[in-house]
């Protein structure tokens, strides 16, 4: 049997790049299927959420292969896939959906009813979500492969344009999601919560949606000059400074028509209170500062169980949220797992026309499978910078063809 290798989750802090099985067309149960394919990894990137768990703040069990954003070649084909071959360079959405439930039919697709029978939604490499195993590995297998793989018309076009083709698996349509759900539009003033890849990608998708202004905070310092880097205004919410009278610095009113929570349940609170984790904090201040019947796009991670969370009632996802207050001011809230497949055709035509670099605004970096560990933990201590792993060495160096070229002639 062929060799596979791909990036364990030991216990909180530890991964480790393991040889794993070899995927089989085969579901969770060991049950055969007819309707998946077997991808060659191209491209497989480590994102925030993976980090939840790598830190002990979910109950995913030692053991799981990491991984839910993927790009790959088609190697192999079951018997029921019709519109694929051997070749094809697909995007997966980490979503894992049947096609043929209520959920999928509506495209609702990050709820699928069947792929995963603890709760609605499954996910590859993912706690909670069906056991599917993950891609950050040299190879997986994608069931229901007709239905979720999105191909690429070209493939040389699409190598050539690999590094933002990588994020339609999640991270793009993630931030999409939440701009969209916000009511990001033109004109609009936007405020993202959170300067991470996922708060990087959906200030950019802003951008793409027409929004006049679009803050971003955080107290990365790193992470905020690189949002400034594509035209986004910042706060630091280190300073002493309210979120309120920042936003009033930087707009001339104390409020934003649309707000995206980019941060999620392991949130810290603001100013003084910057070193202490407070699980609502961005909740509630999205809520003060959204004008009244606004939205409130919320792609950041909320869970069920947090083994980690400081106080009693988070530890079961229970956090002090006011909602009184978006009551009162006739918010509309948005959550879940982002429905990829209702956004990535569209965005993977905006990076083929060159309407938006979301590599370049998230800053990826490539590293190989080896370094995996490494690009966990420099994530950790929050570099500006997205990682995408390489697994067989098949995304180009842009700098080294940039040397060459510029040596041609």
């Amino acid at each position: 049997m062929a060799s596979n290798r791909g990036v364990v989750y030991l216990g909180p802090g530890k991964v480790e790049v393991q040889s794993i099985d070899f995927p089989e067309l085969k579901n969770p149960k060991g049950k055969k299927i007819t309707h998946g394919v077997i991808l060659k990894v191209v491209s497989t990137n480590i994102c925030g959420s993976d980090q939840h768990m790598v830190r002990g703040r979910t109950t995913a069990p030692a053991g799981l292969v990491l991984g839910h954003e993927i790009t790959g070649e088609v190697i192999e084909t079951g018997d029921d896939v019709e519109f694929l071959k051997k070749g094809d360079l697909v995007s997966v959405p980490f979503n894992v959906a049947c096609g043929r439930c209520r959920t999928c039919k509506e495209m609702k697709t990050g709820i699928c009813l069947t792929v995963n029978e603890g709760r609605a939604g499954g996910a590859y490499g993912y706690v909670d979500m069906g056991g599917w195993v993950g891609g950050q590995a040299e190879y997986v297998m994608v069931p229901y492969a007709d239905f979720n793989l999105l191909k690429f018309p070209n493939k040389d076009q699409a190598m050539e344009k690999i590094r933002d083709l990588t994020m339609l698996s999640d991270i793009f349509p993630t931030g999409f999601h939440g701009a969209v759900k916000a009511g990001v539009g033109p004109g609009t003033t936007v405020y993202v919560a959170g300067a991470g890849p996922v708060g990087l990608a959906a200030a950019a998708s802003a951008q793409l949606l027409g929004a006049a202004v679009v803050i971003v905070g955080d107290m990365n310092k790193a992470r905020l000059a690189h949002a400034r880097s594509f035209g986004c205004e910042t706060v630091d919410l280190n300073e002493d400074a309210s979120l309120t009278e920042q936003i009033t610095q930087i707009l001339g009113v104390p409020e934003i028509d649309c707000a995206i929570d980019c941060v999620g349940f392991e949130a810290s609170g603001h100013g003084a209170q910057a070193k202490t984790e407070v699980p609502a904090a961005v909740l509630n201040s999205l809520m003060e500062i959204t004008r009244a019947g606004g939205s409130i796009g919320i792609p950041g991670l909320y869970v069920t169980d947090d083994p980690g969370a400081k106080e009693a009632a988070a530890k079961t996802g229970n956090l002090s949220i006011r909602f009184g207050l978006g009551w009162a001011k006739s918010h509309s809230f948005h959550t879940g797992q982002t429905p990829v497949m209702s956004y990535n055709r569209q965005l993977m035509q905006a990076i083929l026309y060159d309407k938006i670099e979301i590599a370049k605004a998230v800053n990826v970096e490539i590293i190989s499978l080896d370094d995996a560990p490494k690009g966990y933990a420099e994530f950790d201590k929050g570099v500006a910078r997205k990682f995408v792993i390489n697994p067989h060495n098949l995304i180009p160096d842009v700098k080294k063809a940039k040397v060459q070229k510029e040596t041609a002639a």
